[in-house]
């Protein structure tokens, strides 16, 4: 962000950005689980007299989140923040579970300010053949389309993470632009589902 801001600043003042809200954009960013994330959810939908607010707000643990329950969670904070132990049943069946704790997995959003919601998405995957046949069958997948990825871990695996990094939304959420179709090359319009 700090180079951006550094060699980009005539071209996000083009655009009229507002750089005062991308100049503290340093690391490190703030951390808190899903589990602070749904309290302090829960306790800005106490805390408003708005109905529509409050139940754009309401959620219960081991519900996903939406748009406003990102906007809201961002609004807390003056930058980029990390959520982290997502519940197992709301991610993909290849993130790993905590040993301790099965109903979690190792997992992390990072979430942008102003409204933008999930920039990056990542996780530990699990590295055990018998526990992702065991997460196929669990989200009633046919292990057959994923015989490929089973045998990644049928020949030996060590335990690894990947993430996306959704390149448009953060193009988006540096320029200050409203919708991502308009930093898209190619946007998904009601006329053009393809490039």
């Amino acid at each position: 962000m700090q180079t951006c801001l550094r060699e980009r600043a005539a071209e996000l003042k083009l655009l009229e950005r507002d750089l005062s809200k991308l100049e503290n954009i340093l690391a490190p960013f703030p951390r808190i689980s899903y589990d602070d994330a749904v309290a302090r959810l829960q306790a800005l939908a106490a805390e408003t007299d708005d109905p529509e607010r409050k139940a754009l707000l309401t959620i219960e643990w081991g519900e996903d989140f939406g748009a406003p329950h990102e906007a809201a969670l961002t609004q807390l904070f003056d930058r980029p923040v990390f959520v982290t132990h997502y519940p197992t049943a709301v991610k993909a069946f290849y993130m790993t579970p905590l040993p301790d704790r099965p109903e979690v997995c190792y997992s992390a959003d990072l979430l942008a300010p102003e409204g933008y919601g999930e920039i990056i998405g990542g996780s530990q995957r699990i590295a055990d053949y018998e526990q992702l046949l065991a997460r196929i069958h669990e989200h009633n997948l046919p292990p057959e389309n994923y015989q490929w990825y089973l045998d990644l871990r049928r020949f030996g695996s060590q335990p690894h993470s990947g993430f996306g990094l959704g390149v448009e939304r953060t193009v988006a959420w540096i320029c200050g632009i409203e919708h991502v179709r308009e930093v898209s090359p190619f946007p998904r319009l009601i006329q053009r589902n393809r490039p």
